[in-house]
């Protein structure tokens, strides 16, 4: 009797090829395809001037000013200046890289605030892009934003990495803040920022309030699986997870999400709200669209976050 053992060669074969082919593909496409999940926009140290669109007003002008990056706010002729009713300190800190990471801590000018809000922003744009959320200046916030290493004005490279990195720096740099004592502080991630703020909650949670998650997602995993399937899954590296963060974070949370979000799938933000544990609240946004609480729903988040730290 003769056996044929070319096709049991030739399944080996490709099998073999296929195994090789997956660690191939994985060591040296997951560099580059991580690289997609940050878009920075990076500031040379000579940049004077930003135009940029306020929701709430019209386009106004930033003009930067002095070795701190100090903004001014100007009206579109570049020379009036516009009377808010909050001020902008820019501030310069170090990573714990030694890379020095620019912020601006916002505070309005009439009131005493009674929460500091650190807020984490997205995968994309810089601090310019952030000033939307001025509009909780006026329920008693004040707010400190930065950009991570490798956006705006800050210094270092934009990786994954990095961004933990920066985050817990700035809260390092945040608690350091005499004016940041005797508020209730919240850490307040939107997007990838919402992806990493129970990570950094869960690691830091004897020194803050509360937390709350705007248009955040379960996993780079999962995302990537609906944007690309499952080689999506198979390519891209987790770095921190927060799914597993969230299950560890014992203190009050906010979950935002709106179901018609094109950016951040609701089912992602979801899944990362149903992991968390009590107490916790979810707040389905009507509007269409991605991270734009604080344009359309500012006095509803600031109810509730007062309301979760009973205050």
């Amino acid at each position: 009797m003769e056996i044929n053992l070319k096709p049991i060669a030739t399944i080996r074969t490709t099998r073999t090829m296929l195994v090789i082919f997956v660690i191939l593909s994985h060591s040296l496409t997951s560099c580059s395809f991580n690289k997609m999940v940050l878009h920075p926009a990076k500031f040379l140290k000579t940049t004077t001037n930003i135009t940029w669109i306020d929701p709430n007003a019209d386009t106004l002008c930033l003009y930067f000013s002095g070795s701190n990056h100090q903004p001014t706010t100007l009206m579109k002729n570049w020379k009036d200046t516009v009377d808010l009713i909050y001020t902008i300190e820019s501030v310069l800190f170090k990573n714990a890289n030694g890379d020095t990471l620019n912020g601006w801590f916002v505070k309005p000018k009439n009131q005493t605030p009674t929460f500091t809000l650190l807020q984490l922003h997205g995968n994309a744009g810089t601090l310019y892009n952030q000033l939307k959320m001025t509009s909780f200046l006026k329920y008693g916030f004040q707010i400190f934003m930065f950009d991570y290493s490798g956006f705006g004005f800050s210094q270092g490279k934009a990786k994954r990495k990095n961004v933990l990195t920066d985050a817990l720096s700035a809260l390092d740099y945040l608690k350091t803040r005499q004016d940041v004592k005797g508020t209730k502080l919240v850490i307040y991630g939107q997007s990838l920022g919402g992806n990493l703020a129970p990570v950094v909650a869960s690691k830091r949670q004897n020194e803050i309030d509360g937390l709350v998650i705007e248009g955040g997602f379960s996993t780079y995993k999962d995302m990537a699986s609906k944007k690309f399937g499952f080689i999506g899954r198979i390519l891209i590296a987790e770095k921190h997870n927060a799914m597993k963060s969230i299950k560890t974070y014992k203190k009050p949370l906010l979950s935002i999400h709106s179901r018609e979000d094109n950016t951040v799938p609701f089912e992602l933000g979801k899944k990362l709200f149903d992991n968390a544990n009590e107490p916790k609240i979810f707040f389905e946004m009507a509007k269409k669209c991605h991270l734009c609480g604080s344009i359309y729903y500012s006095d509803e988040i600031s109810q509730k976050i007062r309301g979760m730290l009973n205050h």
